[in-house]
């Protein structure tokens, strides 16, 4: 079968390469010079297959005074003339009860021990430099309140296989002792030892150099902005390029990160996705003891820190402003502080490679995945900041469903009604 994939994202590799492998013809299509230039492209780099819990939940209505008025806040709102902005802030907000938050816990955890089992299971995946490591993670808290949270979500994480252990400040220590400068502020924490961290661009670029052989039947088409999916009834026809070009096959995945909302409007679908911003910096590790080993996510600042080789990944914040994805000096300021005052001696501080990415989240939480109510198009999209970790579990959906197989996640889990 030919498939146009459109998306070069890790959400998008992954699918192309889940797809050659059940001997699919594929294109790969993106507006950009080369792979994973959005979201991929310099994110938290976490495979946090237990740490899937969505951003509406409960507590999201304690801290709304401060994601709307704290300068500081790791979540900021800003209002826009957007009607579509607010038509997803509501259908957000009335997610954020426990029992949703909990639904969803439930459908995310399946597909991303999917996720894990397809990864670990591809030799010529692990076989490819991504800065692949299987330290674990360390979520501390700075709170008792946040520790009663914590070990509430552990306890009911571990009826669906999550195999987690809660610490005390010293348990922390040891798992992490180059958190000892903030050890003032650190009550307890959850430390899950199967969690992964890698580089998602990296492995992009891997994927890429294994699909592009002569005869993996997969061709990269960059450059190529997608202007419009050209559909007659429940079929596509086609997709049209900026420059005019049609792209024809007999499938399409739409997989283009925060940009489907856009082209899913040009064949008349209403998909809920909006960019959640956030902000990145990768930093050379100067002080091998003073970077941490594991993976850590500091709960009070809501910033993750991942060792990607001789780098560490500092990654936080979500900001609803709308399609901007540009460097806002003030905010990046607050990552930089936070991040010295987390690890001070791991880095010179020299040297930062600052980011920032749009992630495409769904109001609940959960991706869209396979049907589109087009019968040849079939949607990957919506992963929010789980893009990666959510990455083979959903590929292995898309092949499956293209496939005529049965899903490995129920249909409805991801269906553009439960998003």
């Amino acid at each position: 079968m030919d498939i146009v994939v459109i998306g070069s994202g890790v959400v998008g590799m992954t699918t192309a390469w889940r797809l050659a492998r059940d001997g699919h013809r594929v294109t790969v299509v993106d507006r950009a010079s080369t792979t994973a230039q959005g979201a991929s492209h310099a994110n938290g780099a976490q495979l946090s297959y237990s740490y899937v819990a969505p951003l509406a939940n409960p507590s999201v209505w304690f801290d709304l005074p401060k994601y709307l008025f704290g300068r500081q806040s790791p979540m900021r709102f800003r209002p826009t003339l957007d009607l579509f902005q607010y038509r997803w802030l509501l259908k957000f907000m009335a997610a954020c009860t426990q029992s949703e938050a909990h639904a969803t816990t439930d459908k995310l955890l399946r597909l991303a021990y999917l996720s894990r089992d397809v990864l670990h299971g591809a030799p010529d995946i692990r076989g490819l430099d991504f800065a692949w490591n299987k330290a674990g993670k360390l979520v501390v808290q700075g709170s008792a309140a946040g520790m009663t949270g914590a070990r509430a979500q552990v306890d009911y994480q571990s009826r669906l296989g999550s195999v987690q252990q809660v610490l005390d400040r010293d348990g922390c220590l040891k798992i992490e002792p180059a958190l000892a400068g903030i050890a003032h502020r650190i009550v307890g924490g959850v430390y899950t030892a199967d969690e992964e961290a890698a580089d998602p661009y990296r492995l992009c670029q891997g994927i890429e150099g294994l699909l592009s052989g002569d005869n993996s039947g997969v061709r990269f088409v960059y450059g190529a902005k997608v202007r419009r999916l050209l559909r007659t009834g429940r079929r596509l026809l086609g997709v049209e390029t900026a420059d005019g070009d049609v792209l024809e096959a007999d499938a399409y995945v739409l997989a283009a990160g925060v940009a489907s909302r856009r082209l899913g409007l040009t064949a008349g679908l209403d998909l809920p996705i909006y960019p959640i911003k956030g902000y990145s910096l990768s930093l050379p590790i100067a002080n091998d003891d003073a970077a941490p080993r594991v993976s850590v996510t500091d709960t009070e600042y809501k910033v993750v820190y991942a060792r990607l080789g001789e780098k560490l990944r500092v990654a936080g914040m979500a900001d609803i402003v709308g399609a901007d994805d540009s460097i806002d000096p003030r905010r990046l300021g607050l990552l930089v502080s936070q991040a010295r005052e987390t690890f001070p001696q791991a880095s010179t501080w020299q040297q930062m490679e600052p980011w920032t990415g749009l992630r495409p989240a769904t109001p609940k939480g959960p991706p869209i995945l396979n049907g589109s109510g087009i019968d040849n198009l079939l949607l990957n999209v919506g992963h929010g900041a789980l893009g990666f970790t959510l990455a083979f579990g959903s590929a292995e959906v898309i092949a499956a469903a293209l496939a005529g197989r049965p899903l490995p996640v129920p249909a409805e889990d991801f269906s553009l009604s439960a998003a």
